[in-house]
């Protein structure tokens, strides 16, 4: 039995929002965050400004693929938020996308 081409395309779409979310959340909480709590330097603040405004997009196009595999797996609602809470800490949702990828794929 060949794969399903709609399967195919979620789990494509959530890996590529998985990956992207994870590299945003890990500059913000490790360059954005250090550099506006942490030094008093303008500069670089003003340097790193843009990373909080696209993570919070690249989070939130995140919980839409997230929420199309989920109801394309038929996941529970439980499972559904830990799918998109994953993307909201630095690691979690690249092992999110790797369990996804081995498991659906």
């Amino acid at each position: 039995m060949s794969p399903d081409p709609s399967m195919s395309g979620v789990v494509k779409r959530f890996r590529t929002m998985a990956i992207l979310a994870g590299i945003m959340s890990l500059l913000l909480w490790f360059v954005d965050l250090p550099v506006a709590y942490l030094f008093d330097n303008e500069s670089w603040k003003a340097k790193v400004a843009w990373i909080p405004f696209v993570h919070g997009w690249i989070y939130a196009v995140y919980v839409l693929t997230a929420l199309q595999f989920a109801s394309k797996v038929k996941w529970p609602v439980m499972k559904m938020l830990g799918l998109i809470l994953a993307g909201t800490l630095p690691v979690a949702s690249l092992i999110m996308e790797r369990k996804v990828v081995s498991q659906y794929s």
